[in-house]
This record gives structure tokens, sequence and C-alpha cells, in this order.
């Protein structure tokens, strides 16, 4: 068993991130797209006082934007955190595999991988990359469902959560 290396310098890393308006200007071919799920996207006033309590935060997305789970949780993700006075700043995952496999799911480079930090710029929590109920729905049907008729069904479960789902388990991890 490899031994993992000491903690990355998340400072170091969120100096050179992007913010999310920037990301987006910088997907041409994705941008619209990511602008108009941004646009819709309501966070739930629940959501908005758990993190009016919460100690401040930041959040370090790892993602790329042809990534469908990315693309139904992250603009939710920052429409939130706009609201609620969270800063996001966002890596893409292929520039950045060293952080990448530190955040490996089943083996894989699963995205989106939301990374907590707190003040002083220490991970307290992470999320992703697809809330846990639409995980376990996948991964047990991935084997059997051709993916022309998977992914349309992953789409119509976004559609229907709007991206609560994943606010609530992040959340959730902030709490405890």
């Amino acid at each position: 068993m490899g031994v993992l290396s000491p903690a990355p310098d998340f400072r170091a890393w969120w100096e050179r991130a992007l913010d999310f308006d920037g990301f987006v200007d910088a997907s041409p071919a994705h941008g619209e797209l990511w602008r108009g799920l941004y646009a819709i996207a309501r966070p739930p006033a629940w959501a908005l006082e758990i993190a009016a309590e919460a100690a401040p935060v930041r959040f370090l997305v790892l993602l790329e934007d042809w990534c469908g789970d990315a693309s139904n949780t992250v603009p939710m993700l920052a429409k939130f955190a706009n609201a609620a006075g969270i800063e996001l700043r966002v890596l893409r995952r292929d520039e950045h595999p060293e952080l990448m496999d530190r955040y490996l799911t089943n083996g894989t480079r699963s995205i989106p991988i939301v990374i907590v930090l707190d003040g002083e710029f220490r991970e307290v929590s992470r999320w992703g990359p697809r809330p846990a109920e639409l995980q376990a729905w996948v991964l047990s049907n991935r084997g059997t469902m051709p993916k022309s008729e998977l992914y349309p069904q992953v789409r119509r479960w976004y559609a229907r959560d709007r991206g609560e789902s994943m606010l609530r388990e992040l959340l959730t991890s902030l709490r405890s």
C-alpha cells in the first residue's frame, strides 16, 4: 500500500484556480450551457440558512466543462456560493492530475470533486462526484443498461433534483 504525499498546499492551488466566471469564459464549447444553468439555479432558503450559521469556508472544485455531472451540480453550487458569500474557484481535472489523484472514486478520476477549505486553506470536507442516491443508481445500472438509456435518465434525475441533493450532502458534511 502506497503512502500519500503530505497534504497539498491548498493556498497555492487556490491562487492558480479560476473563479466561476473565468472558468466559464475559458470554456468556448460549453460556456453557454454553464451560463444558462447558472442563470436558472435557485439556491433553496434552507441551504442559505445553514451557510449563514457555518464557519467561513471556500470551495475548490476539480472539474472539466464537458462533464455532465459537473454541469448539473457546479452551476448551482456557484450560485449558492455567490448568494452565501462563499468563495468558489475551479481547477480543470486534466491540467492537475497530481491533485486529482488524491480524490479518486473507485480508482477513477471522476468529477466534480468539491474540496471544502477553511480560512487557513486546510481541507475540512469534500464532496463528489455525484449525489449518493444517483451514484448508487448509476453503479447498480451501469453494467446492465446501455449508455444511450442510462445518461438520459441521469439527466432527468438532475433536472428533478435541481442541485438540492448535492447541497444537502455538502452542507451535512460541514456540520459533522
